[in-house]
């Protein structure tokens, strides 16, 4: 796989987490607390914005909060877990494109949603709106959190990711 950069190939890392988000409902953000303590959250509200930047909405995440406190240094590990992009690659021996990336950023301020940030989210979870839990997950969320991007890196899986 070619070195990957962030400005000129973020189309493919914003098409990239679309099908991450698609296959596992989430990423995982990985974040270091006051104390120093390591901390991965499941964060299914990550949103990319067209400019290397993107935000969450954040109801739920008390370390990521603790973390844009002290040290908001992040890592946003979006891994595409398609079972035909797997099977091909397991039987190829090579993946196509890369089967998970990492975006390291900074987290920014906490602020209340726009209305098209609601319409984002919105648009992401109707598929759930009739369920008993989509209301208390996400009946109420109006404030997100910005990230700035400031790298990308493809997860090595040796020669298949070659």
């Amino acid at each position: 796989m070619t070195k990957i950069d962030l400005k000129e190939d973020w189309n493919k890392i914003y098409d990239h987490f679309n099908q991450a988000f698609r296959s596992n409902f989430h990423v995982s953000i990985a974040s270091v607390t006051e104390d120093g303590i390591p901390s991965v959250t499941p964060i299914g509200t990550l949103f990319l914005n067209r400019d290397q930047t993107g935000f969450y909405f954040e109801k739920f995440p008390k370390r990521l909060r603790e973390s844009a406190r002290g040290n908001g240094n992040v890592c946003v590990l979006g891994v595409n877990s398609s079972t035909v992009l797997w099977l091909k690659a397991l039987i190829s021996m090579n993946f196509e494109r890369c089967p998970a990336l990492k975006l390291y950023g900074e987290l920014g301020d906490l602020r209340k949603a726009t209305e098209r940030e609601q319409k984002r989210l919105h648009r992401r979870m109707r598929l759930t709106r009739w369920t008993r839990g989509h209301n208390y997950l996400w009946g109420d969320m109006d404030t997100v959190r910005e990230i700035t991007f400031t790298s990308v890196e493809c997860i090595n899986l040796g020669k298949m990711t070659r």
